[in-house]
């Protein structure tokens, strides 16, 4: 694996820094990073999508072990670097990952080709969200493990009537099972960021709670953009409800199971 001083030596000879404007922290603790391979899994014939390598520290390291790497990289100078050190060893991609909020860019579906693959990445802090959520839904997605801002690992595993606790929660409960593997120090980066972040682990579910997934994630939006409100403010006199939710409660007190229900019984309003 690459050492942080290989990092800056590999930026330094094309002239390059860090991008704050691209979010980009670089993973260079070795010991975290056989953490999130060791929890991944991850074998020979593996396919991994990799969103924001950088220069390459996890993909080489992927390599390794086996796995066929699509890599990611938005920022044109790294895919540079990448290409030269890496070549047709993976499949780059120089593009955003998703094309919206709900779709991954078409270069990324092509290379996918349809087969069943793994997210291990140290994900940008800007695309970790809607990424993460998108790959949940989807039934090719074997699980995904990936460094992110430890404010979106709370918001994960946080419980309903806490603080964190929201309509990322929710989907993602849905439709996956979420463990939180490790606690990193900004000291693990380069350069450090002003926060901690968290190795986490999403597994799909085998029978998800929600059938159409993308319609839940609509009900939720309507919810929580209104979460100050109450339940029958939000939904309206002819709402539905399950037995133990009350009109008067608000969006963050119902755990996933009572939230799946209120969308169930009032989807076709909705």
């Amino acid at each position: 694996m690459q050492t942080l001083s290989e990092i800056r030596t590999i930026l330094a000879e094309r002239g390059l820094r860090p991008k704050k404007s691209l979010g980009q922290n670089f993973l260079h603790d070795q010991n975290q990073l056989r953490r999130l391979l060791e929890a991944a899994g991850v074998g020979p014939g593996d396919l991994v999508l990799e969103v924001g390598p950088g220069t390459g520290t996890l993909t080489e390291a992927l390599l390794e072990r086996g796995c066929e790497v699509i890599a990611c990289e938005l920022d044109r100078d790294l895919a540079g670097i990448l290409e030269d050190r890496l070549g047709d060893r993976i499949t780059l991609i120089r593009d955003d990952c998703l094309a919206d909020q709900r779709t991954l860019a078409t270069a990324v579906e092509e290379a996918l080709s349809g087969r069943g693959f793994k997210l291990v990445s140290n994900l940008p802090y800007g695309a970790a969200s809607p990424l993460m959520s998108l790959l949940a839904a989807r039934r090719d997605c074997l699980g995904q493990w990936v460094t992110i801002q430890r404010e979106v690992a709370d918001r994960l595993v946080a419980q309903p009537g806490s603080k964190a606790y929201g309509s990322l929660s929710l989907f993602i409960g849905a439709v996956a099972t979420v463990k939180r593997i490790a606690i990193l120090p900004p000291s693990c980066f380069w350069p450090a960021p002003k926060v901690d972040s968290a190795i986490v682990s999403i597994l799909p579910l085998e029978q998800p709670l929600v059938e159409d997934p993308e319609a839940f994630g609509t009900f939720l939006h309507g919810l929580f953009s209104r979460r100050r409100k109450q339940l029958g403010t939000i939904l309206g006199r002819d709402a539905n409800f399950p037995a133990g939710v009350e009109p008067t409660m608000r969006p963050e007190e119902l755990p996933v199971s009572e939230m799946v229900e209120l969308h169930r019984l009032n989807r076709d309003s909705a």
